[in-house]
């Protein structure tokens, strides 16, 4: 995880003056717990969930909020301001503050989603097959979320389908073990071949 935070650190601005480092892959894949990790080995780095960014008509119908809200602010170099979305009442929540960090790691299903890429200086892919993955979410989410998870996996399905990330990682995340093994990605950069584990 040193290594990786090493090499984020040292890439040009993507967005404005801010790293924007993608983290995607299938629902229930890690997603979130490693980018926390991540952003921890980075000193404490802002973390935007997607989950945030969708509601429950808008699973992936969320480009032009993300793009009117985080990635334009941001582009300017100024302080982005949002509204989660709160799942259970169903209704955005109060604005929170994104303010223009060095990096800012950007977690959810669609990171990488085409709109998205041009903004990103690295993409990460979290390397979990879909159905393992989907199977951990609904474990992790319990029975009250069963209707949730019956339609979120067609659309997922049908989201990757239309707007595939994979292809286009920089960067291959696997856990292994306690820590992460992380290759280089269909997307390539060149920069890095090793592994890098954190215990």
């Amino acid at each position: 995880m040193h290594q990786l935070a090493a090499l984020l650190r040292r890439l040009p601005p993507s967005c404005g003056p801010v790293r924007l480092i993608g983290v995607d892959g299938h629902a229930g894949s890690g997603k979130s717990t490693f980018a926390g990790r991540l952003a921890a080995e980075l000193g404490g780095a802002p973390v935007l969930h997607l989950d945030d960014m969708a509601r429950h008509d808008e699973l992936f119908d969320w480009t032009g909020r993300m793009r009117a809200e985080v990635l334009d602010p941001l582009g300017r170099g100024e302080v982005a301001h949002y509204a989660p979305y709160d799942w259970w009442a169903r209704r955005p929540g109060p604005p929170r503050a994104l303010p223009p960090a060095p990096v800012i790691l950007v977690e959810g299903v669609g990171a990488g989603r085409r709109a998205l890429r041009p903004h990103l200086a690295r993409l990460l892919w979290m390397e979990l097959a879909p159905d393992r993955a989907w199977a951990r979410g609904r474990a992790r989410d319990g029975a009250e979320q069963r209707e949730f998870w019956d339609g979120w996996v067609p659309a997922e399905r049908r989201h990757f389908a239309e707007d595939p990330s994979r292809p286009h990682a920089h960067l291959l995340v696997r856990q292994s073990g306690p820590g992460y093994e992380v290759l280089p990605g269909p997307g390539g950069t060149g920069e890095t071949t090793a592994t890098d584990h954190r215990e």
